[in-house]
């Protein structure tokens, strides 16, 4: 049975479009991450007393409502009450910055292979852009003994244990939320051939770094994208640097921190079995001049064998043509943004 790790293994990327910049050596910003559009992106997006994205407490007893309404008007939206302790968010959030302070020639000791899935790295969807992005990124999917032996071979446990940990409380809150995702859609779990594996799916976890950039007017943290799998949850460090797009004339929408909130994105794997009525959210990362930002991300998603198949109200025809995971990975691998058109009906 094929695993996410093997897709990625089948759509390889240059070398070049692995390493990330040495931040801490650079003193300018570098040509090579100078975005064209210098219309400011640090000023584009609406801030959080103006606008926001949905908070919604998870012990509201309207909760499957509001993840309903919010899923179709935003793609995004805040979480708390979830039960996920503040002391574990600010020890993974302290491992994160553990490996993001290493020299960069150690961190290169953990580099992502060509055909891997996981390691220190740049954004997957760097070859997409002509301009390098002012991040740099670690992925984790399932163990990360072996890649933390050579970031600390002495003190590599800390790590893991907290990346387990995390993992864990994650899981289970990501099917906590499927599940509510589930009864706002009127559907049954039963009714969802490939549900009840959630429990025991592949998921991967994403540590961002957007280190302190002395011009960042000129640069994006991360390129303008959405996610891939069903659902996403957040923990941001506390800095803004998270927008997500609004259609109409409302445009970027800063998404600033809560403390203990987690910010949870409707993926394409989502957008797909919900025949459309959930937006993928299309969100960006913008950097900062003051401080170092840290977010640790955990995509959450069917086995790749699945076969997705959009759930369909009465008298609606599909938006999209079936397909299983692993075949919409490998398009969304070659294509990004395309990708769902290339698939619509």
């Amino acid at each position: 049975m094929s695993t996410l790790s093997e897709v990625y293994r089948d759509n390889p990327l240059h070398p070049q479009h692995i390493i990330p910049l040495d931040f801490e050596s650079a003193h300018t910003v570098p040509e090579s991450h100078i975005w064209p559009e210098t219309n400011d992106f640090q000023h584009s997006g609406w801030s959080n007393g103006e606008l926001s994205i949905p908070v919604i407490d998870l012990m509201d007893p309207n909760v499957v409502e509001h993840i309903g309404h919010a899923c179709e008007t935003w793609g995004m939206f805040q979480v708390i009450g979830h039960g996920v302790c503040l002391s574990l968010l600010e020890e993974v959030e302290a491992e994160a910055r553990r490996l993001f302070e290493l020299p960069a020639r150690q961190k290169m000791k953990a580099l992502r292979s060509p055909g891997g899935a996981t390691g220190y790295g740049t954004a997957r969807i760097t070859p997409f852009f002509s301009k390098n992005m002012w991040h740099e990124g670690f992925t984790i999917m399932g163990s990360c003994v072996d890649h933390a032996k050579e970031l600390w071979p002495r003190n590599y446990k800390r790590f893991c244990d907290t990346m387990v940990e995390y993992q864990k409380k994650m899981k289970a809150l990501a099917y906590q939320l499927w599940l509510l995702v589930l009864k706002s859609l009127d559907i049954q779990e039963k009714d969802v051939t490939w549900a009840a594996s959630l429990q025991h799916s592949e998921a991967a976890l994403q540590l961002n770094s957007y280190p302190c950039c002395p011009d960042p007017d000129r640069v994006l943290g991360l390129a303008p994208h959405t996610d891939t799998l069903l659902l996403t949850i957040v923990h941001q460090s506390d800095s803004n640097g998270l927008q997500v797009f609004k259609d109409g004339v409302l445009g970027w929408v800063s998404v600033s921190p809560i403390a203990g909130a987690l910010v949870v994105n409707v993926g394409d794997l989502l957008h797909i079995v919900s025949n459309a009525r959930f937006l993928t959210a299309y969100h960006r990362v913008v950097a900062n001049q003051a401080c170092h930002r840290v977010s640790i991300a955990y995509f959450y998603g069917p086995p790749a064998e699945s076969e997705l198949v959009p759930i369909l109200p009465k008298l609606q025809a599909p938006c999209y043509r079936s397909l299983t995971v692993k075949e919409y990975v490998s398009v969304k691998a070659k294509h990004l943004e395309k990708a769902l058109s290339l698939i619509r009906i």
